[in-house]
């Protein structure tokens, strides 16, 4: 690297700065109040963990994101968390050991080999929650409703909701009686709604015409609540795992319409985000003008096994940094006062008595270069008639 390069970050590796900075603060601060009124206590994994226990659960998509690296004291194999959530499960399973539902949130930066998304950040600020020990869509539709009350904490009030049930295609998948193999290439396929290749596969494989037919119609089932009905129809012959999860995709809907009656639902039936990591319902929230989505979650039960205890579980987390830098949560710009250097005892103690009140007061420096507006100062302390008062800073 050239001297000229050095202040280049790596790509995808971004950095927050003024006043960007100071409204993602001001943001984290809201949503932990806002979880702790809803009974959510705040937990703070490390940075970096043992692989094995980072990867637990997680599947082969957390493992590629992953950085790797050895520990120089055992020469074990540690890593650079990507996701925030299989700590959260260790920390319930292992260190709380609670027969109580127990709710637990977090937030910190993760770090991950590739974006997410196109021109998305390799080190998101992951902030969420997580309610462990109740299998009950109770506990399903309190985490989607503390997640769009996030939302509107950051400023988005139209949000649309996007359900999906892992349960349908693994349910299908067994019927079908498809290997691993074949289960994550059609998974893959789905993914894309690549309908020749679904149909391809299907038949290369030789797969149950009934069986087939079912898998087929997956990536058309996507849309309003009367998609659930449709879906109801076509998949009267499928087996039970299925039917019970369009029931759980029902009695979500119903229970939302009474609890977050603003949102708008959307239900994709071939959407399996987390294909290796969910086991139950998931859900993502989008937005008007935004691509990807702002959060996510769903279920995952018994992810604690492997920490010799498993646990149902349910949760989201979203990006902080994607919340602020969305435009939505900028907020109103603040008064800052610009106040000029000076030994009277009169203007420290009304500097003190403006920062005791919340105001932001900056010092004017001896000889310094540029003025009120250069550093963000819409008001100033003016000496009138003995007393030091606020006034406006002159335009021009």
């Amino acid at each position: 690297m050239v001297l000229e390069d050095r202040w280049l970050l790596p790509e995808g590796v971004d950095e927050v700065l003024p006043p960007q900075a100071e409204r993602l603060e001001a943001l984290r601060r809201t949503i932990l109040d806002l979880f702790h009124g809803w009974g959510y206590d705040l937990v703070v994994p490390p940075l970096i963990e043992y692989l094995e226990s980072l990867l637990t659960g997680a599947g082969h998509d957390l493992d590629l994101q992953t950085f790797k690296l050895t520990d120089q004291l055992t020469g074990r194999l540690m890593g650079v968390r990507a996701d925030m959530t299989p700590q959260v499960a260790r920390i319930d399973a292992h260190r709380l050991r609670r027969d109580a539902p127990t709710r637990l949130c977090y937030l910190g930066p993760v770090l991950h080999t590739l974006p997410n998304a196109f021109a998305g950040s390799r080190n998101p600020f992951q902030i969420g929650a997580e309610l462990y020990g109740h299998r009950g869509l109770e506990s399903d539709v309190e985490v989607m409703c503390l997640m769009l009350d996030t939302l509107a904490a950051a400023g988005f009030d139209s949000v649309l909701l996007d359900l999906g049930h892992m349960a349908i295609f693994r349910g299908l998948s067994r019927q079908a009686a498809l290997d691993r193999d074949q289960e994550s290439t059609l998974f893959d396929a789905l993914q894309r709604k690549a309908c020749p290749e679904i149909n391809r596969y299907l038949n290369d494989w030789s797969i149950a015409p009934r069986a087939a037919g079912l898998m087929r119609a997956l990536p058309a089932l996507n849309g309003g609540e009367s998609i659930l009905a449709q879906a109801q129809e076509i998949f009267a012959g499928a087996s039970q795992s299925v039917i019970e999860a369009l029931a759980d995709l029902r009695e979500i809907a119903r229970l939302l319409a009474a609890r977050a009656p603003a949102v708008e639902l959307h239900f994709d039936l071939a959407e399996l985000r987390g294909y290796h990591y969910h086991t139950g319902v998931m859900f993502a929230a989008y937005v008007p003008g935004q691509g990807q989505a702002l959060a996510k979650g769903g279920r995952y039960d018994d992810i604690g096994r492997v920490f010799g205890r498993a646990r149902p579980a349910t949760g989201f987390s979203t990006d902080l940094k994607l919340l602020v830098g969305s435009g939505a949560a900028a907020g109103a710009a603040q008064d800052a006062v610009f106040a000029p250097w000076s030994e009277d005892v009169r203007l420290a103690a009304a500097v003190a008595e403006l920062r005791r009140g919340g105001r932001r007061v900056v010092y004017a420096l001896p000889g310094q270069a540029g003025g009120a507006p250069e550093i963000g100062c819409n008001k100033m302390l003016s000496c009138i008639d003995g007393q030091w008062q606020m006034t406006d800073v002159p335009q021009g």
